[in-house]
């Protein structure tokens, strides 16, 4: 005598038989559906997807089309992912991310607006990935470790804060989290690294007497070392074009700061000798730096 657990095995048995050879009938049957050429698979979309409507949501053959229309397609991710596969990031985090793309797109799409699921899908695979980068990517590049204790130091915070109906000073966090303060502090201070503001960015003042300003006007200081870097350059072979004597008494008199007559002792002439010569030297480096050598 059989029992009813037998009797229900059997029973699921030639349900699932029953539903399979339903899906045969109607869908063709596709052992790889990721092998699939992207031309075959353009075609055998529009089966699906028109298949697909016709289905109730959760039946077996629906999950059938629905899953082999994704696996068919996951060749679309990968080309949309390849755009970014200099971002840096892990390139199996690009495309799950554009999957989710994918399968919002194959919800999403109906075979009567006439247009190719191709045009429709990248869109969606593209803005999916590109949310995934504006979501985790940081305007400056800090160790992963940091990143990891930005995310721990916001929920710590919020969970004190409202615990505690104020912000929760350094030491609070550093208790909480189990964690040193110099540590809670370096990751403050990493977490300044999230967001950029342009130097360029405008800021407004409280009064309409203000006048609009930039973020650049308010911070840094003019380096005036920075002005003479062109003169260096430019002076350069102008000094290698001096004599062995001539570089020698410019060594010495503005480099070393040498007096005149100093100069004269080394090189075994007057000071006033020496003062002549120092004023030929730099009016030819003058003439030189102002591209006037060989004109005058």
């Amino acid at each position: 005598m059989e029992t009813a657990a037998g009797i229900r095995s059997h029973a699921e048995v030639a349900e699932k038989t029953a539903q399979d050879t339903t899906v045969e009938e109607s869908l063709p049957g596709i052992a790889d559906p990721t092998s699939v050429a992207p031309r075959d698979a353009r075609a055998l979309s529009r089966q699906f997807f028109r298949r697909l409507a016709e289905l109730e949501e959760g039946t077996h053959e629906y999950q059938y089309a629905r899953n082999t229309l994704i696996e068919m397609n996951m060749s679309l991710v990968r080309f949309a992912a390849g755009r970014f596969r200099g971002r840096g990031d892990d390139m199996e985090d690009i495309v799950q991310t554009g999957m989710i793309g994918l399968i919002k797109a194959i919800d999403r799409f109906e075979v009567s607006r006439e247009v190719e699921f191709t045009s429709f899908a990248l869109p969606y695979i593209v803005g999916e990935i590109k949310r995934f980068f504006r979501d985790t990517t940081w305007a400056v590049h800090v160790p992963r470790r940091l990143q990891e204790l930005r995310v721990e130091l916001a929920k710590a915070r919020e969970e004190l804060s409202s615990r505690l109906d104020r912000d929760p000073t350094v030491a609070e966090l550093a208790t909480l989290m189990n964690i040193t303060e110099a540590e809670v502090v370096e990751g403050q201070v990493a977490a300044n690294g999230y967001n950029s503001s342009s130097l360029d960015a405008a800021l407004t003042g409280d009064g309409p007497e203000d006048g609009e300003a930039v973020l650049a006007d308010f911070i840094g200081v003019e380096e005036e070392g920075l002005r003479l870097v062109e003169d260096f350059h430019a002076l350069a072979p102008l000094m290698a074009d001096l004599s062995e004597r001539d570089r020698t008494i410019i060594h010495m008199r503005f480099v070393e700061e040498a007096t005149q007559a100093e100069i004269g002792q080394q090189l075994g002439c007057s000071q006033m000798h020496v003062s002549r010569l120092i004023k030929r030297i730099i009016a030819r480096l003058r003439q030189g730096m102002l591209g006037e050598l060989g004109c005058a």
